[in-house]
């Protein structure tokens, strides 16, 4: 276990809140303004943080409600990446629809860009939708996908290996680099053709950050092999630390320190004063939900009618797990979900809204620091990848309430102490 507790802060439009964005406070009308998410890197910069993490989309799923993605994040990290000092820069790139030399060189420049701070979360993509604007007519299957990533990682790395750290001569006499230190790669695979070297000289990381966050077995196997950082999907701990003892357990067998992988799982937060204030700003969300499409959405999940359900009353009893015929994942968080909170049917709906099956932790700022402590040393955590309801509020309340619990219990560090990504995610508590 990290001696450290490790945060991310996943940037995703006015919040991770399917409402958010209809929220009076939300900032729905920055999105296209680099400077919001210039801001919200300096805030999580002030709380230390190891990263952000901008994630991707290829397709626009209803611009009726909200679910549409902005900027390209090669390019806003650029930005970003000038806007800041220290804090981690991580970045989803689709190995299903980029070739493994055109992600590499965009990745090194970053890296080289922002001083050693980037992160490669590596994504194969999952619709339809997407492939179609791609030149596919479908997703290829789950393992094909899978198989795909493998390969492209295994270049990647190939090509940022490609220049031998002291390759760079800059002997003004007739020398720009020893070419005795940069290398050929001669890939010849079942899905990509690279010759290399890369066209970028060896980054200050040497490589970016790998980091998956695959929960199926092939994603699993992925994550063994090469992650450095995973970010995974638990509503309550036992179910973290049974993902968190399988993972580190596949990143032994596979050769590797299961120390130098990071697991954090997705963390929703609503902080208050007092649990009154939390609830309150919760049901604020949940209440701006269009709610038959939300029953809707229910109603697919567990598979009868919840159109006539009261919104203000607790859930109905549903069949337990082994009597469900229906799709077992959402349906088992669902259940998950009842048991932990009791919540409400309206409840309920604002917490699938919000993160779906990731952790929810709604209280004050010592019982937040609480129950993160209680994952952290119960096996199922070495830190998260935070997602807040409704930006830039949920992560300015989480930045300025409770990292400095965390920091005064001595398990979050009190300033920046090393200068990479990857330093970050290895370096030692300080304070």
């Amino acid at each position: 276990m990290s001696e450290s507790l490790h945060f991310n802060a996943f940037l995703f439009g006015c919040g991770h809140h399917g409402a958010a964005w209809r929220h009076p406070d939300s900032q729905v009308e920055r999105l296209s303004d680099i400077t919001y998410y210039e801001d919200l890197a300096r805030t999580a910069e002030r709380g230390c943080l190891d990263a952000v993490f901008f994630a991707d989309g290829h397709s626009v799923r209803d611009p009726a409600g909200g679910g549409m993605w902005f900027l390209e994040p090669i390019t806003a990290l650029s930005a970003m990446a000038r806007a800041t000092e220290k804090v981690g820069l991580v970045t989803t790139v689709s190995s299903t629809f980029y070739t493994p030399f055109h992600a590499a060189r965009m990745l090194a420049s970053l890296d080289h860009i922002s001083g050693g701070r980037i992160g490669w979360n590596v994504v194969t993509s999952m619709f339809d939708a997407e492939a179609r604007n791609h030149g596919l007519e479908a997703m290829p299957a789950h393992d094909e996908r899978y198989e795909r990533a493998a390969e492209f990682v295994e270049v990647a790395l190939a090509l940022w290996d490609s220049w031998d750290e002291d390759a760079i001569v800059l002997d003004r006499g007739g020398l720009f680099a020893d070419p005795n230190k940069v290398h050929r790669i001669e890939h010849r695979g079942k899905n990509f053709l690279v010759d290399g070297p890369l066209n970028v000289p060896r980054s200050p990381q040497g490589r970016p950050v790998l980091f998956q966050a695959g929960a199926s077995e092939q994603g699993r196997a992925l994550a063994a092999q090469c992650a450095e950082g995973i970010y995974a999907v638990a509503y309550d701990l036992p179910a973290a630390q049974a993902y968190y003892s399988d993972v580190k357990g596949r990143v032994r067998a596979a050769g590797r320190d299961p120390e130098a992988v990071t697991i954090m799982p997705g963390l929703v937060t609503y902080v208050g004063s007092t649990m009154a204030e939390a609830r309150a700003k919760k049901a604020e969300l949940d209440a701006l939900l269009p709610v038959e499409q939300s029953l809707r959405q229910l109603s697919m999940f567990v598979q009868q009618d919840c159109a006539e359900w009261d919104l203000d009353a607790p859930v109905p009893e549903l069949p337990p797990l082994s009597e469900f015929t229906g799709p077992h994942g959402r349906y088992d968080t669902i259940l998950r979900i009842i048991e932990k909170d009791a919540p409400t049917v309206r409840e309920l709906l604002g917490t699938l809204a919000a993160g779906g099956g990731h952790c929810t932790m709604i209280g004050t700022p010592e019982s937040i620091a609480d129950e993160i402590e209680d994952w952290f040393h119960g096996g199922g955590a070495d830190g998260f990848n935070l997602m807040p309801p409704l930006y830039p509020h949920g992560l300015n309340d989480f930045v300025d309430e409770v990292i400095p619990v965390l920091q005064k219990r001595g398990l979050f560090r009190t300033e920046y102490e090393t200068a990479t990504l990857r330093d970050h995610l290895t370096s030692p508590v300080s304070g």
